[in-house]
């Protein structure tokens, strides 16, 4: 059976390559207007991804933009689902002016991350997904509890895996502020990726490998050279027989 694995970037949130690097990815998560971006942004990328035919998704965050999303936040679960509904619909509405269509959501940064580890959080995410459009894939860390509550949501899911990033023992990435968590040596990125796919594993920061369920792989748009790895990075996945597609 051939392998098959997505490869997604984080865009429309003004920095890097981004029309260089949707040359390259499958799917796209598009900057909602509170981390980063606006409307124009929302946009022009959305018009970028239609002519490269890349998979068009919402990359909702905390209201945060001095901290670029990046900062936990104490939040309630109705707010939260609240926040991140008028995401999606900010992007929805911009996508289907173009004559596109939203296909999958995916939190970001902070939002992202609580999420993996609280039921609550994740669960309140999920609904909002759900109540916008319940054929949308929800994208989250593999195997947090963002994936087991979009599945009791009922709503498809993607678990998520990161080429550029460092993981801890317990599955979950380490922090950006700690030493090691982002990795920008290509060959590196390429080897871990494809030994996630393959074997649905990967090398913890302390040396334990850990179990990582690979559906999509991420490169994020604000890492430098980022569409330079995603290049190898696709063409290392498509020579060793893995299928570059959106799910």
């Amino acid at each position: 059976m051939t392998l098959r694995v997505d490869l997604n970037a984080d865009v429309g949130e003004g920095m890097g390559d981004d029309a260089a690097l949707l040359d390259i990815v499958t799917s796209a998560n598009i900057a909602c207007g509170l981390h980063a971006g606006d409307a124009r942004t929302m946009a022009d990328t959305v018009a970028l991804c239609l002519r490269r035919g890349v998979a068009i998704g919402a990359h909702p965050s905390f209201d945060d933009r001095e901290g670029f999303g990046r900062r936990d936040m104490n939040i309630a679960p109705e707010a939260a689902r609240a926040l991140v509904l008028r995401q999606i619909e900010a992007v929805a509405t911009i996508a289907a002016a173009a004559g596109a269509r939203l296909k999958h959501v995916k939190p970001h940064g902070a939002l992202y991350n609580m999420a993996a580890r609280d039921p609550a959080l994740a669960g309140a995410i999920a609904e909002a997904v759900r109540e916008f459009d319940s054929n949308l894939l929800l994208v989250g860390l593999a195997g947090s509890a963002l994936m087991s509550a979009g599945e009791s949501a009922g709503l498809r899911v993607a678990s998520e895996a990161f080429a550029d990033r460092a993981y801890r023992k317990d599955g979950t990435l380490v922090p950006r502020s700690q030493p090691g968590a982002l990795i920008e040596d290509a060959d590196l990125a390429v080897a871990r990726a494809l030994d996630m796919v393959r074997t649905a594993a990967v090398r913890s920061i302390d040396g334990a490998m850990v179990a990582v369920r690979a559906e999509t792989i991420c490169v994020h748009g604000d890492t430098p050279g980022a569409a330079a790895m995603a290049g190898v990075l696709r063409a290392a996945l498509e020579d060793a027989g893995v299928a570059v597609c959106a799910p």
